[in-house]
């Protein structure tokens, strides 16, 4: 056979190989989110996808694909990736620093990922479908620990947190992210998919209630208030929303009141933390936080910080001198808890400048995305979150800070195909 027919064969084989991986690449970008809220079940799974996508990549990228991204907004977030690494090589921690910066580097490459993805809507129903399977799950598992457990208590208690599939925080932000996914895909005129998302949305509301999230609950009320500055009548749904506001405000001041009148004067945040911040999550918060403005005020955090070790190191000394209860003291320092901020990780962890390009970056991708409701929820919620949560110090978190940042740099003038037209 002359070398010419080998050279055409050869061709036609990586054609089809590319046409294969290809048609195989959206479908495993998909499954990826469908089974991160089961990663502790099939923990390899999910690093086998990777693997195949990253395989994948190189063969069905094209250069117009690369439009999919906002540019300016992504260079930004590079050069915060960029400076974490390098500072942390430069300072001699990278050893230490490296579990942190490979979720991190998870996040940003789940971007790079998508790039082939040619309808990105179909992640979002992945991660609807994802949500759903995961409640129905914990329900499962919950009737059964309640039927095995003469002792069990629904609520906030902690044999229901326990009979959760993941954490009670990143259940609540999956139902976030669906019920933004559902009504973004929801149209405005009759369509019978409508009454399915209404029905997603409802089931994700309703289990946040059940697993009484408090984060979640808060989280999409502000949403709510925030949607009122969108669409028509803006100065109507606006001053409706104020008033709201007003009275809910006002409702909470009579309420301490009347608690002043039987137990003497008390402070707005006092009662605050009485009547809904007593559970064992947001005392841990509370406590953390304490430690982690203890170690800002007497480390030198200067312009590169101290590395995500330290901080934690510091935290655990902080608990050993300051948390009065033994038993409490054992968990905090056996468990290393972090600072249950991720601004302030960061500030902590990689210094005022680090803090500094990662706050530029937020704010550049607000500024882009404002005329944009969806994507301004979407970076609302990674605020929410990560004033509460250090999301990069879990890999679930990785993962859906990588879908956010796909949403937040998406460039909304990229026309993809078969996408159906908004109404």
């Amino acid at each position: 056979m002359p070398f010419v027919d080998y050279l055409d064969t050869f061709n036609g084989l990586r054609n089809i190989m590319r046409i294969l991986l290809a048609s195989i690449y959206p479908f495993a970008f998909m499954l990826l989110f469908v089974i991160i809220p089961f990663d502790d079940y099939i923990r390899a799974l999910p690093n086998i996808l990777l693997i195949i996508l990253t395989i994948s990549f190189p063969a069905i990228i094209k250069r117009e694909h690369f439009q999919k991204i906002k540019k300016v907004p992504l260079f930004l977030l590079l050069l915060f990736f960029g400076y974490i690494i390098i500072n942390s090589i430069l300072s001699g921690r990278f050893d230490t620093d490296l579990n942190i910066l490979k979720k991190i580097a998870i996040a940003i490459g789940l971007v790079v990922l998508y790039l082939p993805i040619q309808y990105d809507r179909k992640v979002q129903k992945a991660v609807i479908f994802s949500s759903i399977a995961a409640i129905v799950f914990s329900i499962i598992s919950i009737v059964y620990s309640a039927n095995t457990n003469a002792n069990f208590e629904f609520g906030d208690s902690r044999m229901m947190i326990e009979a959760l599939l993941v954490d009670r925080l990143y259940l609540g932000l999956i139902s976030v992210l669906s019920v933004l996914f559902c009504y973004r895909s929801m149209r405005k005129t009759y369509h019978p998919h409508n009454a399915y998302y209404l029905g997603a949305i409802a089931i994700n509301v309703l289990f946040i209630v059940l697993v009484v999230s408090k984060i979640a609950s808060i989280v999409l009320f502000c949403l709510l208030l925030i949607r009122q500055a969108y669409g028509g009548k803006k100065s109507m749904r606006i001053a409706i929303a104020t008033a709201f506001v007003a009275v809910l405000v006002a409702g909470l001041f009579f309420l301490k009141s009347q608690q002043e009148t039987s137990a003497g004067p008390v402070s707005f945040s006092t009662f605050l933390n009485k009547n809904f911040g007593a559970s064992n999550t947001s005392q841990t918060r509370l406590i953390t936080w304490k430690c982690s403005m203890d170690v800002l005020q007497n480390s030198t955090i200067g312009l590169t910080g101290i590395g995500f070790k330290a901080t934690k190191d510091k935290l655990v000394d902080c608990y050993q001198t300051t948390i009065k209860s033994p038993e409490k003291k054992e968990v905090f320092t056996s468990q290393r808890y972090n600072s249950h901020n991720q601004f302030l990780d960061i500030l902590l962890s990689t210094g005022f400048v680090g803090l500094f390009l990662l706050c530029l970056f937020l704010i550049w991708s607000f500024m882009k995305n404002r005329e944009h409701f969806f994507q301004t929820a979407i970076l609302c919620t990674f605020i929410a979150y990560g004033l509460v949560e250090n999301i990069f110090h879990r890999q679930i978190g990785a993962y859906y800070v990588g879908l956010i940042l796909i949403i937040v740099l998406s460039n909304s003038s990229y026309k993809q195909i078969d996408v159906p037209k908004e109404v």
